[in-house]
């Protein structure tokens, strides 16, 4: 099945919010306590209750004049996922339409995958079962997959009225941002399609007006080589060798020991420098 891509063009964005409304409206999160961050940003990054943030960017541009650029941040749905690579429960998994999902299920709130994705846009929040037991769980932008499968866009697109975004086809899409970045060089010299082959490419695709740390993103994000070797290589041997069950233990041992943050180059391994 092709893949479908959310297509972003921050040059058109106006920076009105309607997209975090509705993905608040259609996943049913709660609201938050916002501090004032010295601008109109609502939010200083993603959370496990809010899925995707308007950043406000305060930018000096060549000429030396002061303006300002908005980014729509959410998960990006890398193809190659270092969340998913590094989930020592399979709770993490990529559906038909390449979109990256968690099962609630499955999730035993670890927190490998927050401290290993590149983007910084996957949150745990803390829970109490009827007991009184702390419990925690991973969460992030699904891309509205329950409404992709009925036949739907992602509910932040359908309430953009500016023409940001776009949903469709993946090189209906990837085209599109090429043709666009054709149209604003002259504007923008600096101007990029974004869509990181570090990571395989990604299902959120960004015609971005400056270059990516400009916006906090990462220049060349990668999936760090320690879970690569783990995921495609160590675990479908061992559970080859020694059983699922074991392997899963062993894999919480190896997660612990080697997908931390402190412990990666992030440098070296993909994990850039971001917001």
């Amino acid at each position: 099945m092709s893949k479908l891509v959310k297509y972003v063009d921050v040059t058109k964005c106006d920076g009105c919010r309607a997209c975090m409304v509705a993905c608040k409206n259609w996943n049913d999160l709660p609201a938050e306590p916002t501090e004032f961050l010295g601008s109109v940003q609502s939010h200083v990054k993603t959370t496990a209750d809010t899925w995707n943030v308007l950043q406000y960017i305060e930018h000096e541009n060549g000429k030396g004049d002061l303006e300002y650029l908005f980014r729509h941040s959410s998960c990006f749905h890398c193809t190659d996922a270092a969340c998913e690579k590094v989930c020592p429960e399979s709770a993490i998994s990529y559906t038909k339409y390449g979109t990256v999902v968690i099962d609630q299920d499955k999730c035993v709130g670890c927190g490998y995958c927050t401290e290993n994705c590149p983007f910084d846009v996957v949150s745990l929040k803390e829970y109490k079962d009827k007991n009184g037991k702390e419990y925690r769980k991973a969460h992030k932008c699904t891309m509205c997959t329950d409404r992709i499968e009925e036949g739907l866009q992602p509910a932040c697109i359908t309430t953009c009225h500016t023409g940001t975004m776009d949903f469709g086809d993946r090189d209906a899409m990837i085209k599109k941002a090429e043709q666009r970045l054709k149209e604003i060089k002259d504007r923008y010299p600096n101007a990029m399609v974004y869509n990181p082959q570090g990571v395989g490419g990604t299902q959120s695709v960004y015609v971005l007006a400056e270059r990516p740390s400009v916006y906090g993103l990462p220049e060349n994000p990668k999936v760090p080589t320690s879970a690569v070797l783990w995921k495609d290589y160590a675990q479908p041997i061992g559970k080859a060798m020694i059983g699922a069950t074991t392997m899963a233990v062993v894999g919480a041992f190896v997660a612990n020991k080697f997908f931390s943050k402190k412990f990666n180059d992030e440098t070296q391994d993909g994990g850039d420098s971001h917001e």
